[in-house]
């Protein structure tokens, strides 16, 4: 008797953008869930967006009602004790999560578990449709703990850009089978050439042999040439791809070849920034589409052209069950209905050195003037680079951290250089104040937002406020009338 296998699960035909910090959150993936398509929760930044929200009081109770379900509730309980404040801040700076370093990692690490648990956990809530998790590549250092927790919550599909994530199959693999996973750390200037690994073994944080299923894994590419590339050295299996063009929000790739800039400063793309979808056929693995497909007639091509779908990231950013501030979304829209709103891909904003559309309003860090009077500090530190520290001459060197967006003095001190300070903007803070988690800081200063967007914004003109998420799937999907 030959036996029987389930079906596989149809593909979705749109896969919600996993946005900033929180702006793609648990509410919002839950909405597109439960619309039959896939929701994305947003892993970036997640150790702070939890206990922020714990320090604010966790309105609703949402965060604790995940927590329940964590597998160990004594860890969960000394994170209770340590960050969660009944009746809010009371307008007191937020507590810190301590900066990780490789020899000093272990809380920042726990938090992430915990923040990845709770969101994957709160937007599979009440329901059995898939969710899945956006990384940032380039954010090695706190890859691995998002990562593992969007995995012990469920998520259905892994999706990540921002670099090469070659290695993160065979690391899906590790933690679906409840054992430790390595990521190598790049380390810029180091003259031995000998990486340092990095290594998450469920055991240390009380989770040792918890087996759980293995997400898909969907790299964000912007060629066929790097698809062939990951499928033949990925350290693990790929099931599909998400092909994202230049008019995307948030990290562009930079475009290939010489670079050239229009005249506000631009980077120009071109014809060679182009996915070839022929070649991408033949590779045989399902693709999407992302960047500029937000109507129902780009859904339509995409299928055309041998897509499973498309990835649509702006018109979710600013529905009403995003993480954006509600004031946020208001005003962009207003401003794009009055034609007053413009987005400017920034090449310096980003201390990556990728290009970063901003969105340019008068009182966030897109205003030069506002960006000048800001005081440089990095205390969250995911968008810090590694580097070789030979200031330590009796140790004979060891790994440093340094960002560009941090105070001048300190990064050029660790070697950096100025001119790579010009322009930087610190992300971390920011993107954590668009989702209304701004830090007080010591001068008493509470840092400024930076609103990233696609260029799909200028089609809010057309949407009324208060729009929902399912308001945006049945619009894509061709239905009359939703806007």
């Amino acid at each position: 008797m030959t036996e029987s296998t389930a079906p596989a699960a149809p593909l979705p035909r749109i896969i919600q953008g996993g946005m900033g910090v929180a702006v793609s959150n648990w509410a919002l993936a839950r909405a597109v869930a439960l619309s039959g398509e896939l929701g994305i929760v947003s892993g970036t930044g997640i150790d702070n967006v939890l206990v922020r929200r714990l320090q604010d009081g966790d309105e609703g109770g949402h965060s604790r009602r995940a927590l329940a379900a964590y597998p160990n509730q004594e860890r969960v309980q000394a994170m209770l004790d340590q960050f969660f404040l009944e009746g809010g801040r009371q307008g007191k700076p937020y507590k810190r999560v301590p900066l990780p370093s490789l020899a000093n990692h272990k809380l920042a690490w726990e938090l992430s578990i915990m923040g990845a648990f709770v969101e994957v956990w709160l937007a599979r809530e009440g329901h059995s449709n898939p969710v899945g998790v956006n990384l940032l590549t380039k954010l090695q250092m706190m890859t691995l703990p998002s990562l593992y927790g969007a995995v012990l919550a469920g998520a259905d599909t892994v999706i990540m850009g921002a670099g090469i994530p070659r290695e993160i199959p065979g690391a899906l693999d590790a933690f679906a089978a409840g054992q430790p996973a390595k990521l190598r750390l790049d380390v810029k200037g180091d003259p031995q050439g000998e990486t340092p690994v990095l290594t998450l073994d469920p055991a240390d944080y009380g989770l040792g042999g918890v087996q759980v299923g293995r997400p898909k894994f969907y790299p964000i590419i912007t060629s066929h040439v790097l698809a062939n590339v990951l499928l033949k050295k990925a350290t693990g299996s790929i099931q599909g791809f998400v092909i994202e063009g230049p008019t995307a929000g948030g990290h562009n790739a930079p475009p290939r070849g010489q670079v050239a800039y229009d005249e506000i400063g631009q980077p120009i793309y071109t014809e060679r920034d182009i996915c070839d979808l022929e070649e991408m056929r033949k590779l045989d693995v399902p693709f999407w589409l992302a960047g500029g497909q937000a109507t129902p007639e780009a859904l339509q091509e995409a299928l055309r052209e041998g897509a499973a779908g498309i990835q649509v990231g702006t018109l979710f950013a600013f529905c009403k069950e995003s993480g954006f501030r509600a004031d946020f979304r208001e005003r962009v829209q207003e401003q794009a209905q009055e034609e007053r709103l413009s987005v400017y891909t920034d090449p310096l904003a980003s201390p990556t050195g990728f290009p970063f559309k901003v969105v340019q309003l008068e009182d966030t860090l897109s205003n030069p003037e506002v960006y000048a009077q800001r005081t440089r500090i990095c205390d969250i530190g995911y968008l810090r680079e590694a580097y070789w520290d030979d200031r330590s001459k009796a140790e004979g060197g060891k790994v440093g951290w340094r960002c560009s967006a941090e105070p001048v003095d300190q990064y050029t001190a660790k070697g950096g250089k100025l001119e790579d300070t010009v322009g930087r903007k610190c992300l971390c803070n920011a993107l954590m104040s668009d989702a209304g988690l701004a830090q007080i800081q010591k001068n008493g200063d509470v840092e400024k937002p930076l609103l990233t967007s696609g260029d799909g914004i200028y089609a809010l003109t057309d949407w009324k406020l208060g729009y929902t998420a399912h308001d945006v799937v049945e619009y894509l999907r061709g239905a009359a009338g939703t806007r």
